[in-house]
């Protein structure tokens, strides 16, 4: 008994220390209503002080022996028959007391009735326990929360005058957190030996009741009591006094400019993707490191325009025309320059205009081309004025030459016409096969005896009418 009474004294020391070690803290109270039940069956052969049997019926039964036999064993009444407190200490432990009040009808398998001339015999205790919880294996937001527990208490047994001894307790319990944080039930069942050498007795008590949780809570469950939450509804860090920090940048959310992203310091929490001292915010280009007079772009060719302004960021050019060079001075960008190393005008290109000289040129040369009565064969003479031609058209890469085909008024008006237009291609196939100048560049077209330049009645205004001539397509 001395042993039991040591064990008494150090659990209640225990209890008083982790009670007085939790006052200053905010912590969450509950209580508990419910039923009870006793069972003095499954505890043992030599249990207490209690005779082994009464009327031939037995008391007790091994350990453990027929746990569940409610029917048999369980002495219980039909209304709310125990209460309890209890305040959450640290990580997973709490501490309970809770009293309960019962009416004893079987003592194992024995009947009260006639056993003291008693027709059944109450019961009460009260109990503190400090319960160790195993949510967190679960989960913190489990609905499963299994606990074990140990403590102390006083029992009192009324045989016509009450009988109160201690006990040393060890439990077992679930709760099933129906809303969480606040509403639970509760079922468990205590172990009880007796520790008084006069009267005692060793027994086990069930319990089952709904759990109100209540007092200081933490909402959002971030550790930090609600009373000392700057941010209550919304789980944050201990340093930021409960606020969040969404993006883990050690900037929390009301002073970060950019909540939902990493970012530094220098930005207020804004991230710079490309490090190159333009916010992302800001930056025009921000995977692309680049100065900020470009608006954070890179300027790759050097060239003063940055590149996504930049038609040829490759190469450097001038702003004039977008980033882009132009070799040739003219105005016109390389890539859109016809001829790149020829000085020309934005009107051809980028290639040289013919001047009224040239022009002028062509059309005297032009006049040689002349063809016998009824032909559209070229002559010698003929080709060398075409290959003349041709040369300036090479010079002058968008130059567009229509060419024309004309006769005398001899033969019948249809043959005639036939014959300009043969005349006309004779001349822009030689062009073309033989000084591979571009097809698009030349078209031919036949007037026939139309349009004369020289008088038909003599035979030397004939000649002249027999042509072809060349004119520039503007």
């Amino acid at each position: 008994m001395k042993l039991h009474k040591t064990l008494l004294v150090l659990a209640l020391v225990f209890i008083s220390a982790l009670g007085l070690n939790a006052q200053d803290k905010q912590n969450p109270w509950a209580i508990e209503i419910g039923t009870n039940a006793v069972d003095f069956y499954p505890v043992g052969g030599d249990s207490g002080t209690m005779p082994g049997s009464i009327n031939g019926e037995p008391v007790h039964g091994s350990f453990i022996n027929e746990y569940f036999n409610a029917g048999d064993h369980y002495n219980m009444m039909p209304s709310v028959s125990r209460v309890g407190v209890g305040r959450h200490l640290i990580s997973g432990l709490s501490l309970n007391v809770g009293g309960a009040i019962n009416k004893i009808d079987k003592l194992g398998d024995a009947d009260v009735v006639g056993w003291n001339n008693d027709s059944s015999t109450k019961f009460y205790s009260l109990d503190a326990r400090l319960n160790f919880s195993f949510q967190d294996a679960f989960g913190h937001d489990s609905w499963f929360d299994p606990y074990v527990g140990i403590g102390a208490g006083r029992t009192w047994v009324k045989y016509g005058y009450a009988l109160g001894y201690n006990t040393l307790n060890a439990n077992v319990g679930f709760k099933f957190w129906v809303m969480k944080d606040l509403l639970a039930i509760d079922l468990a069942s205590t172990y009880k030996s007796g520790m008084d050498d006069q009267y005692s007795q060793d027994y086990f008590q069930h319990h089952l009741g709904l759990v109100f949780q209540f007092g200081a809570k933490d909402t959002d469950g971030d550790g930090v009591s609600d009373s000392r939450d700057e941010c209550p509804s919304v789980p944050g860090l201990k340093e930021f006094n409960g606020c969040p920090d969404t993006d883990g940048d050690g900037i929390e959310d009301a002073k970060d400019n950019c909540p939902e992203v990493a970012g530094i310091t220098e930005f207020n929490g804004c991230p710079d993707t490309d490090g190159d001292g333009t916010e992302d915010a800001k930056d025009a280009c921000p995977t692309q490191a680049g100065p900020a007079e470009f608006g954070g772009c890179p300027d790759s060719d050097g060239d003063g325009v940055a590149d996504p302004k930049d038609g040829c960021p490759e190469v450097a050019g001038v702003k004039e025309l977008g980033g882009c060079p132009d070799r040739d001075g003219d105005g016109v960008a390389d890539k859109d320059d016809a001829c790149p190393d020829d000085v020309g005008t934005v009107v051809k290109g980028g290639c040289p205009e013919m001047t009224m000289e040239i022009v002028t040129d062509l059309n005297e040369s032009a006049s040689a081309l002349l063809f016998l009565r009824g032909k559209s064969d070229l002559s010698t003479d003929a080709k060398a004025t075409l290959d003349q031609i041709a040369s300036v058209m090479k010079e002058y890469a968008t130059t567009y030459l229509e060419i024309s085909g004309h006769t005398c008024n001899i033969d019948t008006a249809d043959f005639n016409q036939e014959l300009s237009e043969s005349r006309a291609k004779v001349v822009r196939n030689y062009l073309i096969e033989a000084q591979g100048i571009s097809p698009g560049r030349l078209s031919a077209k036949g007037y026939g005896e139309s349009k004369p330049v020289a008088d038909n009645a003599i035979e030397a205004g004939r000649v002249k009418n027999r042509r072809v001539e060349i004119s520039i397509e503007e």
